[in-house]
């Protein structure tokens, strides 16, 4: 099999054996792998993979079981999207049983790709960790990313209004369309976004820049979920803030949680999201496809940041 590799920031293709199966694991040919943002730090050598994980990269992918191992629920022939710690740009991945969802039905090989890690977070850190509840606001960094198009989507479709913060208005007005109730660009600040607080939730993947502006957005008992650092990593706060408003900041990655937390995670989600997914409530946006040999080109286009939703390599 063939996987995609980064090395001193150059991406290049490898070739090696099939690994064996343990018991519980099962073997998905590749059609289709979403790229994230946790890819471009992984090939800029700032995001290595967890211990024991594939250096492959490749966080998510769709394809169709080959082989199985143990006693799961899949069968040889069924389609599948997979939640990975790496792995998923290659002809071939070795998953967890548990870490595979079903692709909702009639959706294609580059849609089903783009659910399981940007849903996932956004599930887990809004709806979870940030316990939103019917109602309450919410307020999406990055709103025109994969995880934040996403979290728009969750918010319309549970009953929270949210507003963005993005880089242009013309991301604006495709968040908007997704169901945002509003937004600011960047350039602007997000402390325009006053008369549209108080925020209960926070989904924050920017850290310091933002960060001190967060307290006076905030709602009293607001949760503050943090689940990046593209604005920078110190920053000064006002604790007297933070203890008058009874506000919770917590930290929250996804990657390197263990797979028992994963496999509660994509039971939760099938249970209250695929519904929504068949009958078409929700639906992951896909901005442009790549094909395989085109990977180059996928991670350039990520990086100028200039799309609405993901980017999805092809297996073709």
């Amino acid at each position: 099999m063939k996987g995609l590799q980064a090395d001193g920031g150059v991406l290049s293709w490898r070739t090696e054996g099939s690994a064996a199966l343990a018991p519980g694991q099962v073997r998905v040919a590749v059609r289709a792998a979403g790229i994230n943002r946790a890819d471009l730090l992984q090939k800029a050598g700032h995001y290595p993979p967890p211990p024991g994980t594939t250096d492959i990269l490749g966080l998510e992918c769709a394809g169709e079981v080959v082989e199985v191992s143990g006693e799961t629920r899949w069968q040889v022939g069924d389609r599948v999207c997979a939640l990975l710690a790496g792995g998923g740009m290659a002809d071939e991945v070795v998953v967890d049983a548990r870490h595979l969802l079903p692709v909702p039905q009639g959706m294609s090989w580059e849609d089903a790709a783009a659910i399981p890690e940007v849903f996932s977070t956004a599930w887990l850190n809004v709806f979870e960790l940030g316990a939103a509840q019917p109602g309450e606001k919410v307020l999406i960094h990055a709103g025109a990313s994969g995880v934040g198009t996403a979290a728009i989507q969750l918010c319309k479709a549970f009953g929270n209004p949210c507003w963005v913060s993005l880089g242009t208005q013309e991301k604006l007005d495709t968040c908007k369309a997704l169901g945002a109730q509003g937004g600011v660009l960047r350039h602007d600040g997000i402390t325009a976004l006053r008369d549209a607080g108080p925020f209960d939730v926070v989904l924050d993947p920017v850290g310091a820049n933002y960060a001190p502006d967060h307290l006076d957005l905030m709602a009293v008992d607001g949760r503050w979920v943090m689940i990046g650092l593209m604005g920078g990593r110190q920053a000064t706060l006002d604790l007297a803030k933070v203890l008058v408003k009874r506000l919770q900041l917590t930290g929250s990655t996804l990657r390197t949680r263990n797979a028992d937390f994963k496999a509660g995670l994509l039971v939760r989600m099938e249970q209250r999201l695929w519904p929504l997914f068949e009958s078409g409530q929700l639906k992951p946006l896909v901005a442009r496809t790549y094909s395989f040999d085109q990977a180059e080109e996928a991670f350039a286009e990520l990086a100028k940041d200039q799309i609405v939703g993901k980017i999805v390599l092809v297996n073709s």
